[in-house]
């Protein structure tokens, strides 16, 4: 359960520095601006989910949602940029949500990989049996 609740933190802080960058301006972005809105509401429904759902599906999310936003922030580094967007590795909103997002990815496949092991170990059935 500490890694469900790790994961969540992690999901949750870059859904909220989202939602902030949304509201300080981001609003008015095409796509990138809905993006930005979508990500912060879809990752606190994921967090709160990864809590609440004991299921591989939630922390599968989880994952999913660091990947992809943390890839789309990678391709807005570059000359391309994303949708017109073009950012850099600069500020605290930046780094505290890359940060957030890496925990997500990794702390969200370690959950997936001990609760798989409990499932289908011993140990972990007779604790399921009571």
């Amino acid at each position: 359960m500490v890694l469900r609740v790790l994961v969540a933190i992690c999901v949750a802080v870059s859904a909220v520095v989202h939602l902030y960058l949304w509201q300080d301006g981001m609003k008015s972005v095409d796509v990138v601006g809905p993006a930005f809105l979508l990500n912060g509401v879809g990752g606190l429904v994921i967090a709160v989910l990864v809590i609440v759902w004991r299921h591989w599906l939630p922390l599968l999310g989880a994952v999913g949602f660091g990947v992809a936003t943390l890839t789309a922030f990678l391709i807005s580094t570059t000359s391309s940029g994303f949708f017109g967007v073009h950012e850099q590795w600069v500020g605290v909103p930046v780094w505290l949500s890359a940060i957030s997002e890496v925990g997500a990815i990794v702390l969200g496949v370690a959950a997936l990989v001990v609760e798989r092991r409990s499932a289908v170990s011993p140990a972990g059935a007779a604790l399921r049996r009571g």
